[in-house]
């Protein structure tokens, strides 16, 4: 019988979530997100078992929220279309930071205001601008047309070029210099804040949580400028991932227990017996061949990735958090420029500015990519940083150079296994110890020709 219940508070568990979790006995915390209770940022600090926040801001001063806002101004859904604001980014010029900066007061102890007279999120998502801020940025991108710009490339899938294709790429340069602004300013705002919270607690090591915290490319900004050593995010750093922080507040804050647990992977989701994969594939009326050996089962797959086919791989526990991380993932082979292309337009249908992240053993991560030191890796393992590929290997790696930079995933070996025996014979056979990786999610309708139309039959089976 339950005899007491306790209520973490949201940022609070925010913290917990990315803390208790991390390698770290001490560190800053900052959490960062659209809005919990009143707070929509804070500071705090942990050390062995306790933790203290001791700064926050609160709404509608959010960052969150003003992310949001750029998000349904660029034609995307707020809270879903985040990360494609992000990935249009670098097809852009940061030309409009100013008027960014008009929107918002920023004060010297890393908070800001936000001008109210810009935004209307207080009534909605759907429409989080006013007419004020449409006066300074104009009017919305339509999110029915097709975004591509000269450097983005026009994919087969959205039909023939229209007749004002020039006019069309300018239109969408315009939207990609805002994306690219509204993300600079961004990370601006979220390194002042970083920065603070070192300063104020003299830490050399930072865990951050809050949906802020899967703005990747802000965190590679972090391990490079904010002067911590040491850099933890959590793999479900939204809501999901508070509510294990609600959990560790409870056992590890409240009931006094030392801590004993590093989520050093996300694979913490349901796994299915070999006797339910064999039900559900002939409840699907599917003929499979089946390996007798895990060798054998990674030979015959990185040999298909090697020779150009494109595979669905699903092994072992799903992933928590948003990012596919080998457990449930979609490969292909990151030397072909055409990959992109490929997996684009006959697997996933979606924009042709959204990045592939590649997946690398962490004993040839340096190799590739200008990687930080290894206290601050840990956000790698999970997909949350943006790091720059090396000049030399982007020829090399052309499917997953997005303009020169990767949000990579290092895998290891004794947290999984058998991705890594995967990644390591393709390397064998290939020289390159990388795969592309993406998840199966797929978008519900395809951009066409100016319009949106369903995926036909022959399209959405045309994965191998």
């Amino acid at each position: 019988m339950v005899d007491r219940i306790l209520f973490a508070e949201h940022h609070l568990s925010h913290a917990a979530s990315a803390f208790f979790c991390s390698p770290f006995d001490e560190a800053a915390i900052i959490t960062l997100d659209g809005v919990g209770e009143w707070a929509t940022a804070t500071i705090g600090h942990g050390k062995g078992n306790h933790i203290e926040l001791s700064r926050e801001m609160r709404f509608p001063h959010s960052l969150g929220l003003l992310y949001s806002t750029f998000t349904a101004h660029l034609g995307f859904e707020v809270n879903e279309g985040e990360y494609k604001v992000m990935g249009m980014a670098p097809y852009g010029e940061p030309r409009y930071v100013d008027r960014v900066r008009q929107v918002m007061r920023v004060f010297d102890d890393g908070s800001f205001w936000l001008d109210p007279s810009y935004f209307a999120f207080v009534h909605g998502t759907k429409v989080p601008y006013t007419k004020k801020f449409l006066g300074l940025f104009g009017p919305p991108r339509p999110p029915e047309r097709p975004f591509f710009t000269q450097s983005s490339g026009y994919p087969s899938y959205y039909g023939d070029r229209p007749a004002d294709y020039d006019e069309r790429c300018e239109e969408n340069q315009y939207f990609a210099d805002v994306a690219a602004s509204i993300q600079q300013v961004t990370e601006e705002l979220i390194l002042g804040i970083a920065r603070k919270a070192r300063e104020e607690t003299g830490s050399n090591n930072l865990c951050i949580a809050g949906g802020v915290g899967l703005n990747s490319v802000a965190n590679g900004r972090i391990v490079r400028e904010a002067g911590f050593d040491g850099l933890y995010v959590q793999p479900s750093a939204g809501d999901g991932g508070g509510a294990v922080g609600a959990a560790l507040f409870a056992w590890c804050q409240t009931l006094g227990h030392e801590r004993k647990f590093v989520m050093d992977h996300a694979l913490w989701g349901a796994e299915y017996s070999e006797d339910e994969v064999r039900t559900a594939l002939d409840e699907a009326g599917l003929v499979a061949q089946w390996a007798e050996t895990d060798d054998e089962l990674v030979d015959w797959t990185a040999s298909r990735v090697a020779g150009g086919g494109t595979i669905g791989w699903f092994q072992g526990r799903f992933e928590f958090g948003p990012r596919a991380l080998g457990n449930r993932s979609i490969l292909a082979d990151p030397r072909r420029p055409e990959t992109k292309d490929l997996v684009n337009v006959k697997i996933k249908f979606r924009e042709p500015f959204r990045p592939f992240a590649p997946s690398v053993t962490e004993e040839a991560a340096d190799d590739y990519f200008e990687m930080p030191g290894p206290e601050a890796r840990y956000p790698a393992r999970f997909m949350l940083l943006v790091v720059p590929v090396k000049p030399e290997k982007q020829a090399i790696i052309p499917a997953v150079s997005h303009m020169g930079t990767a949000r990579l995933q290092t895998v290891q070996r004794e947290t999984n296994p058998l991705y890594h025996q995967l990644i390591e014979r393709f390397g064998t056979l290939t020289g390159v110890p990388v795969l592309l990786n993406t998840s199966f999610n797929v978008a519900a309708v395809v951009p066409h020709g100016g319009s949106m139309v369903e995926p036909s039959a022959s399209e959405s089976s045309s994965s191998t």
